[in-house]
């Protein structure tokens, strides 16, 4: 008789929010939250999913997430960029996203900021990044509660982002975007993600 049978194996230790695991929230935690994100396509898609979410939940916009891509062009800011009304109908049409009007006109204006901003700087990577001296911030946080909403960094991104036109970039949205993509690793310290996150490489 395996003298295991019946006894359950621990699971790792995560972050609160990513809920059971084998859900999608767990999933998405574990292979993309917090993993250093220096892909300036990959920077643009969640920048706007992020803008998205602004009085929804996270839950909502991952389980969308792949129509968002298919209606988004695969989150080409060059081709958003050019988005004019026929295509504003279409995507409010479109039930796999957030039909909301502001936000789907936004993604295009926040499109053609985010070309200019790579044009001035080269990538919005090094854009982005620059504001943090090129490395991850880690604070260390011990639990959930521990983890403001907002920091000075996200007020100084959402400032000057607002500044060249963007919108849904407060600095509150900015601040989950920036734990996304893993300019600030908001894994608590006993999270099993903290230290790979930590190390940048994700494994």
């Amino acid at each position: 008789m395996d003298m295991n049978e019946g006894i359950a194996v621990d699971s790792p230790v995560r972050c609160a929010w990513a809920g059971a695991p084998g859900g999608a929230m767990a999933a998405y935690h574990d292979a993309e939250w917090g993993v250093p994100v220096h892909d300036d396509r990959r920077l643009f898609e969640m920048l706007i999913l992020e803008g998205a979410q602004a009085g929804l939940s996270w839950s909502t916009i991952l389980r969308k997430r792949e129509a968002y891509r298919k209606a988004f062009d695969g989150f080409d800011p060059g081709r958003v960029a050019r988005y004019g009304e026929e295509k504003f109908a279409g995507l409010l049409a479109d039930a796999g996203i957030v039909r909301n009007r502001l936000k789907v006109r936004a993604a295009a204006k926040n499109a053609r900021v985010f070309l200019e901003i790579q044009a001035e700087a080269g990538s919005f990577d090094a854009y982005l990044w620059g504001f943090a001296g090129g490395r991850q911030l880690d604070p260390g946080f011990a639990t959930l509660a521990d983890i403001p909403t907002r920091d000075g960094l996200s007020d100084a991104i959402a400032k000057d982002l607002k500044k060249r036109g963007m919108g849904f970039v407060g600095t509150t949205i900015i601040y989950a975007y920036l734990q996304a993509v893993g300019v600030i690793n908001a894994h608590v310290r006993d999270c099993f993600r903290h230290g790979a996150c930590a190390r940048g490489d994700g494994r």
